[in-house]
């Protein structure tokens, strides 16, 4: 058995295909062109270059496949340092439509509307694109920050206010007629998570760049397009299964979002890897506070602490639903220097919290590997990032195949809970109780004796009769 990306020409269209493109002079996707084209760091996100309007305002645009709205600053704001101003562009259109989006850290609401677009290091050509300008937002833009909007990629199902309006990529697309496939690698493992903003990355459109990965892609399918959903069969810290039910790790969805700086865990499951690695570890005490983020752990500068912690293991399905694989990270990337006390002393955070209601593969993870999004053939792959070192080692690991013959064949909730079914789920209920009520206000209108006489032969119960049931 191999992974499927052995034969790596297949496995990377934009590469392999050599695709022509009617906006590209040189008749191919370069993706040399977009290789380092990102800056950034995990604490604050990585951003992207971007033109926007005519004549061009340069802004700096987070990459977040954790949502799907382009959105730009509209209005001056305390905590950027630079904003679009739509009057200044002679190719902005106005939808008059407002958008409000909410993040599981901050908000915004802005207007929709549309312009042109270049990227510096990114496809040739500039292309019309659906943007909100914000006018309104909380806890969304912070202090420090570099970038000044955002740039969702994921599915149109999280679109907003609906999935009618077209995604940055999906634009992209049909505009450029590029495949249906991205990647991204992240270069922060081991350095300050709020650092120079330099560390780098590289955002690649259109298909794979192979000097940005070593050794063979390994892929998961794609469980539903909205967000990157993904299915994780088990956890290991140092070489140790949590023996926790699988559905434990999908509850109720597991993601791979590079809008999220840590690792998120469901609950149930973060209690076990933080009892598993403070059992690993070789630390005898360590505050409870520093497990929950609310405090730092220092050591001497001369100290390296990553050796006292343990390797932390993600088991993916593969695409051959009986084999599995398994992405590895080591503890230079969820044990992260954050500050220096006094010149001698490097303190660090834990990178990786509680989440209530997904487990998500953020940058703690995302920065060990190079990461495909290959929407096309449905899948996410993964593979070692050379950038993925510290002191010339590498930090982040891929194994494969293991069986899958004592794992449930289905570890994801067949029920969906995601946002558009919520909102179906409450329009019909709401249409539900309307109905009742209207028969109870046509029952109590109708005078006595126009009311059925029921006898011994009319079969009205609990069971048959849905008001009876509700006011019972």
């Amino acid at each position: 058995l191999r992974p499927a990306s052995a034969s790596r020409q297949q496995d990377a269209p934009g590469a392999a295909d050599g695709l022509a493109l009617a906006s590209d002079p040189g008749g191919t996707l370069n993706f040399l062109a977009m290789v380092e084209n990102l800056q950034g760091d995990s604490g604050r996100g990585y951003y992207l270059e971007m033109l926007i309007g005519t004549p061009p305002q340069a802004l700096n645009i987070l990459v977040d496949t954790g949502s799907s709205n382009f959105a730009v600053a509209g209005v001056p704001d305390p905590d950027v340092t630079s904003y679009f101003n739509p009057e200044l562009s002679s190719t902005y259109r106005s939808e008059g439509i407002e958008v409000t989006v909410k993040y599981s850290q901050g908000s915004w609401t802005g207007v929709l509307g549309t312009d042109v677009i270049t990227m510096p290091k990114g496809l040739y050509g500039s292309y019309t694109i659906n943007i909100a300008t914000i006018l309104e937002s909380e806890n969304f833009f912070l202090p420090g920050v570099k970038w000044h909007g955002i740039l969702g990629l994921a599915y149109d199902a999280l679109a907003k206010p609906s999935s009618s309006v077209e995604t940055f990529f999906d634009s992209l697309v049909r505009q450029a007629k590029i495949p249906n496939i991205f990647s991204l690698q992240m270069c922060g493992a081991g350095l300050p998570v709020s650092g120079s903003g330099t560390n780098g990355g590289s955002l690649v459109l259109g298909g794979i760049e192979p000097s940005l990965y070593t050794g063979d892609i390994w892929y998961t399918p794609i469980k539903e397009e909205w967000y990157y959903q993904v299915e994780i069969l088990k956890l290991e810290v140092g070489g140790q299964n949590l023996e926790l039910d699988c559905r434990e790790y999908n509850a109720d969805k597991a993601i791979v979002d590079s809008g999220t700086t840590l690792l998120r865990l469901p609950e149930k499951v973060f209690s076990a890897v933080v009892q598993a690695i403070a059992r690993t570890s070789l630390i005898q005490e360590f505050s409870s506070g520093f497990w929950t983020g609310s405090q730092l752990a220092c050591w001497d500068r001369a100290e390296k602490p990553w050796a006292l912690f343990p390797k932390l293991s993600i088991y993916l399905r593969d695409e051959n639903s009986s084999r599995s694989f398994r992405i590895s990270i080591l503890p230079q990337l969820y044990i992260q220097p954050i500050l220096v006390i006094g010149g001698n002393l490097q303190c660090y955070r834990f990178g990786i919290s509680s989440s209530t209601n997904a487990l998500v593969i953020g940058a703690t993870v995302m920065e060990g590997f190079y990461v495909i999004f290959d929407r096309a053939q449905r899948r996410v792959g993964f593979a070692v990032s050379p950038c993925a070192e510290v002191d010339g080692f590498p930090v982040s690991e891929i194994e494969g195949p293991f069986s899958t013959a004592n794992v449930a064949s289905n570890c994801v909730s067949s029920v969906s809970f995601h946002e558009p079914a919520l909102w179906i789920a409450s329009y019909a209920l709401m249409s539900l109780c309307g109905v009742i009520l209207l028969v109870l206000m046509v029952l109590l209108l109708i005078p006595p004796r126009c009311q059925h006489r029921y006898t011994d032969n009319d079969v009205v119960n609990d069971e048959s009769s849905l008001v009876r049931h509700r006011w019972k």
